[in-house]
């Protein structure tokens, strides 16, 4: 067995290096080899076929991977798959998810390569967190550490990345599909927005850059996205195609600075492709699977892939795709085509490029890599191509020395000390209070002077963010305060109008757009619920705000995500405030409660100034 890596060996929970003593990258691999590393596998839930019971057949796999089958282990090691992709549902307690990457790690290390796992997650922070909040520290998100860098320069970006890359390090997780320089120039973006710095494309590449380094600095491989930008979409790639009509000179001015500042300054291990035309970089066509003649998505475009990205830009690391389930391919490509595309386009790595839920897609699996290999073959794909593709990704690999050499016991105790602990905590709360931003303050309505006995209506898009911010308030004040509430997902209106007449102050809040099928995991959650998304509150929420400026009432708009929605309510407030975030980290019987609460408290309460600024523009306000 070839396993030179295994001098190479970071040992999770002792930290201790081990130079390589040849270049693995040199060694020869066979085609197959080759292929098996170009995958990168979704585990999330698999349906073991037991003797004498029948198919699952159609019936939709719900049984989430927490320890690693048996099945799943012997195609990794057969196929010598170079990696695999974690969702939350891989994720129960710390010492499991341990066991189960260092379960990948061995079913890897008996292969006949005996190459470790890229093992990756999608832990942006802020929207897009796949560990528990109450377990590990998932922060306020990119467009809150956009809103801090007037005051604090890129210093949430580097610590927010170096916490999360401790953490990831810590669990067993080498790759993060992080951080997002899409430059957000669309306030109908409906799957960016918030998980951009901002609109400002230096300001992105600054942000961005220095959460690459916060991640590679500390061991774990950052994966820029999503090339080359889905900043001004208006369609979810996971439930569409989009399609930017930026020209040329728009793409090179906007969508294009941060990718190309960072590959300039850092060459990050692993960049994004984005599921999106872009007629102005390439204009060729593709025929849909069901007979449609379409414009070609970034994706499988070797104009855009190749040309740009490698030739004109020069980067050298590994292009990944984003995942070939999304809407964006599967409504046009099958599965086994779209890979082959991706591979033709110049892309490294074809992410869930199948799904695998129960014995029989394993079949699916071995067509796959037969498929791929006849087509290497019969020249449709460049031989010469797909070994500096899996060169590119074993370099990858040595680079960060990676193992499949490790220590469950000190592993376990080192992350149950070091995930979200206080230190990390700390600095996840000091960046959600620095991005509290005052648009707004007439009247001197802010800070709130309550009085004993200060009746406060607090209206959110639901209950647990109308208590998660009631105990903020009770907490960050001696005053006894007497507090109602209107959740937007449902309220009686005669009682409601009433609680808004007998109140003193009103805090009034949004939360939009809707969630994005990434924020819940990914397109298996659209398939069970389409109307998974919280409903259109907007007008729900006017009508309040219109009737607690008749009744002449104080009252506060706070913003919740992305701040457009200050443009629609602003005007309703005295005062109006924008978080970025209303993540919730501890939810239990006694507590709710979440960074962007107690800050937005503090705020409210004059305990601490609003500093952030907007880093987006909302009807002329910058």
């Amino acid at each position: 067995m070839l396993n030179k890596f295994a001098l190479s060996s970071l040992v999770i929970g002792l930290g201790c290096f081990m130079p390589l003593q040849s270049s693995f990258a040199e060694s020869a691999l066979t085609l197959k080899q080759q292929l098996g590393q170009k995958l990168m596998l979704d585990l999330r839930y698999y349906c073991e076929q037991k003797i004498g019971e029948q198919d699952i057949g159609e019936q939709k796999c719900r049984t989430p991977v927490t320890h690693l089958p048996a099945d799943l282990a012997n195609i990794i090691t057969k196929h010598n798959i170079g990696g695999v992709i974690l969702f939350a549902e891989n994720i129960d307690t710390v010492p499991q998810v341990i066991k189960l990457n260092n379960d990948l790690q061995k079913a890897a290390a008996k292969s006949a390569l005996g190459l470790p796992l890229f093992i990756s997650i999608d832990q942006e922070g802020g929207r897009v967190a796949r560990i528990p909040r109450d377990v590990g520290t998932s922060f306020t998100g990119n467009m809150s550490i956009g809103a801090t860098y007037k005051e604090h320069g890129t210093h949430f970006a580097k610590e927010s990345a170096r916490i999360i890359a401790d953490e990831l390090l810590a669990l067993g997780v080498n790759v993060n599909y992080a951080p997002t320089v899409d430059v957000n120039m669309n306030p109908d973006n409906p799957v960016i927005n918030v998980r951009s710095y901002g609109e400002d494309p230096q300001l992105v590449a600054k942000l961005g850059g220095a959460q690459v380094a916060g991640f590679e600095n500390n061991g774990v491989i950052s994966s820029l996205k999503h090339f080359p930008g889905h900043g001004d979409t208006n369609v979810d790639s996971h439930t569409g195609l989009p399609k930017v009509m930026h020209d040329k000179e728009t793409i090179w001015q906007q969508d294009l600075p941060p990718f190309k500042e960072i590959i300039k300054n850092q060459q990050p291990g692993m960049i994004m492709t984005a599921h999106i035309q872009y007629p102005a970089l390439d204009n060729s066509t593709f025929v849909s699977k069901e007979g449609k003649t379409m414009i070609k998505p970034a994706t499988m475009s070797r104009k855009i892939i190749t040309d740009l990205l490698r030739d004109e830009l020069g980067y050298q690391g590994v292009v990944i795709t984003d995942a070939l389930d999304m809407a964006g391919i599967s409504h046009f490509f099958e599965p086994i085509e779209a890979v082959i595309n991706t591979f033709a386009a110049g892309v490294d790595i074809a992410l869930m490029p199948i799904e695998i839920r129960s014995p029989k897609d394993l079949a699916v699996l071995e067509t796959l890599l037969e498929r791929l290999e006849n087509e290497v073959k019969r020249g449709t794909l460049n031989a010469d191509e797909v070994s500096a593709s899996a060169t590119r990704i074993l370099k990858l690999k040595e680079k960060f020395n990676l193992t499949t050499q490790l220590d469950d016991e000190a592993a376990i105790k080192k992350a149950q000390l070091l995930l979200g602990d206080q230190h990390h905590r700390k600095v996840e709360a000091e960046l959600a209070l620095a991005a509290i931003t005052e648009v707004k303050n007439e009247k001197h309505t802010l800070p709130l002077k309550l009085k004993e006995n200060t009746k406060v209506h607090i209206i959110m898009p639901d209950t647990r963010k109308c208590f998660a911010l009631q105990q903020a308030l009770r907490d960050n004040t001696h005053t006894l305060l007497s507090f109602s509430c209107t959740s937007l997902q449902g309220f009686e209106p005669l009682s409601t109008l009433k609680e808004l007449n007998e109140a003193d102050v009103i805090i009034a809040a949004n939360a939009s757009p809707k969630q994005s099928a990434v924020e819940v995991g990914g397109m298996d959650d659209l398939a069970d619920n389409p109307e998974f998304a919280i409903a259109d509150q907007s007008a729900a929420l006017e009508s309040l705000l219109k009737q607690a400026k008749l009744a002449n009432k104080k009252t506060v708009f706070v913003s919740l995500r992305a701040p457009y929605d200050i443009a629609q309510f602003g005007k309703f407030g005295d005062a109006v405030l924008a978080t970025y975030a209303y993540n919730i980290d501890v939810d239990t019987d006694e507590k709710i409660a979440g960074p962007a609460f107690t800050a937005l408290a503090k705020v409210l309460l004059g305990k601490a100034p609003a500093k952030g600024q907007l880093p987006v523009t909302i009807n002329g306000i910058n």
